[in-house]
């Protein structure tokens, strides 16, 4: 179009004119080619609009192209991210299939594990309470056979065997009743104990001398007077010398003035003596009985009770009394060497360890 119009436009064949006339053109003349350029340089910029038009035409044909192909890659890429997605999905729901059933496995053996360990440690508890539970038995029948006899034998035997059996055992938990143990067994053998049998002989001492001691209202024996009594060679003419001595001695004997300190012991009578003598006795042999099967607070309660009677009812100046005294005195001091020493500290470790502590 551009073409046409200055086709158009164009000059006619200009006539030839005289040297004078190109020398100097004319106004017409110059605006006529200042058009003729302006026309050439709006061509040229159609020119190179044109072809800039071109260029970028083409430069977005090239990017549409990219865009496409770049669209095409991402729908690719999704539809494999979504496919990776999918079989994303697809692992982490098996994984957390397996995961379960993992967890339910793993919960049953921890299950399993915890009642293995609760039987295991039932059945050792048990056969650790049956051991406590012998070993109480067996130190409590020996404590019985002990105090029966009057002999540590069978306590030490006991607390030895005690002693071993917990040293195989090999428990934690029963350290506390072997040292126990240990303490009782070395005061046991620090305990040195009365002779028994000499304690029998002096009771049988007492018994007999019961029989032999005077009572407080006793009256005493008369002495042999010799200037009373009458000589071979003594006439008849001087008995009647002798008379008064006679009669002053029996009024003395009608009469007896003595002290007394307790009242009762005034007033008992030849039939209250004998009971009394044999009532002295049967509180020695209570005692004799209670030592033979070692009731040492019965044998305490008896002796003094007959050491109160002695000192109440008998005479005690008398050389008997006083034997029968101190008889009695060493009794009772020798009873506190009869008392078995006592197995307190391996009963309580046993009482602990039963209860689980």
């Amino acid at each position: 179009m551009n073409t046409e119009s200055s086709a158009a436009q164009a000059p006619e064949p200009m006539e030839e004119v005289p040297s004078t006339a190109i020398a100097s053109p004319s106004p017409a003349q110059v605006s006529g080619n200042s058009v003729v350029r302006l026309q050439w340089v709006f061509g040229l910029v159609a020119l190179a609009a044109l072809v800039l038009s071109a260029l970028l035409w083409q430069k977005l044909g090239t990017i549409q192209e990219q865009l496409a192909r770049q669209s095409a890659d991402a729908g690719s890429q999704a539809s494999e991210a979504r496919a990776s997605a999918r079989q994303a999905q697809e692992l982490s729901m098996e994984t957390a299939a397996k995961l379960a059933v993992t967890e339910a496995r793993l919960s049953e053996v921890s299950l399993q594990r915890t009642q293995l360990e609760e039987l295991m440690q039932s059945l050792s508890r048990s056969r650790d309470e049956n051991l406590v539970v012998d070993i109480e038995a067996a130190v409590r029948l020996a404590q019985q056979q002990a105090q029966l006899t009057g002999s540590l034998d069978p306590l030490l035997a006991a607390l030895r065997s005690a002693e071993l059996r917990v040293t195989r055992a090999a428990q934690p938990r029963l350290t506390p009743l072997q040292r126990a143990i240990a303490r009782d067994v070395d005061r046991i053998k620090a305990t040195a104990l009365a002779d028994t049998p000499a304690l029998l002989v002096k009771l049988d001492e007492l018994v007999v001398l019961a029989d032999e001691l005077p009572v407080a209202n006793a009256v005493p024996v008369a002495r042999n007077n010799e200037t009373i009594k009458r000589k071979p060679d003594e006439t008849v003419s001087s008995w009647w010398l002798r008379l008064p001595s006679v009669v002053q001695e029996e009024m003395r004997k009608l009469v007896r003035v003595s002290r007394i300190e307790n009242p009762e012991a005034a007033l008992l009578s030849p039939e209250q003596s004998f009971f009394l003598r044999e009532n002295l006795k049967l509180k020695l042999l209570n005692a004799r009985l209670g030592l033979l099967s070692r009731q040492i607070e019965s044998v305490r309660s008896d002796l003094a009770a007959a050491s109160v009677a002695m000192g109440r009812y008998f005479d005690t100046s008398s050389r008997k009394t006083q034997t029968a005294n101190a008889l009695l005195l060493q009794v009772r001091g020798q009873l506190k060497a009869l008392e078995l020493p006592r197995v307190d500290d391996t009963l309580a470790a046993l009482a602990t360890a039963a209860a689980g502590r």
